[in-house]
């Protein structure tokens, strides 16, 4: 498995609030099968396999534009590691037991 941090953000929207269109990408998110995901304060992180990340990546971009944006700004980060198995819980709990 592979994570995926993902923000997306509509620009010139009538409102400087986004949390209507991040409420939207989490509607989407709910629908996919067998993956996980976590909301935090700045972005998303999604738990899958690389394609799959590819694939929901582009269906959360669009989501702005389904609501009215003209214009959207998507940033993503993958952390694909081939070592060992990577999940959320487990990026957290490796950081927990060491405080």
């Amino acid at each position: 498995m592979a994570l995926m941090e993902i923000t997306v953000v509509p620009l010139g929207t009538e409102s400087t609030s986004v949390s209507k269109y991040v409420a939207a990408c989490h509607k989407v998110l709910k629908e996919e099968k067998e993956i996980q995901y976590q909301l935090t304060p700045m972005a998303t992180v999604i738990e899958a396999d690389l394609d799959r990340l590819f694939e929901i990546a582009k269906k959360l971009h669009n989501v702005p534009f389904q609501e009215g944006a003209m214009r959207v700004a998507t940033t993503i980060k993958i952390d694909d590691r081939r070592d060992k198995e990577t999940t959320i819980k487990g990026k957290i709990a490796s950081v927990e037991s060491k405080l």
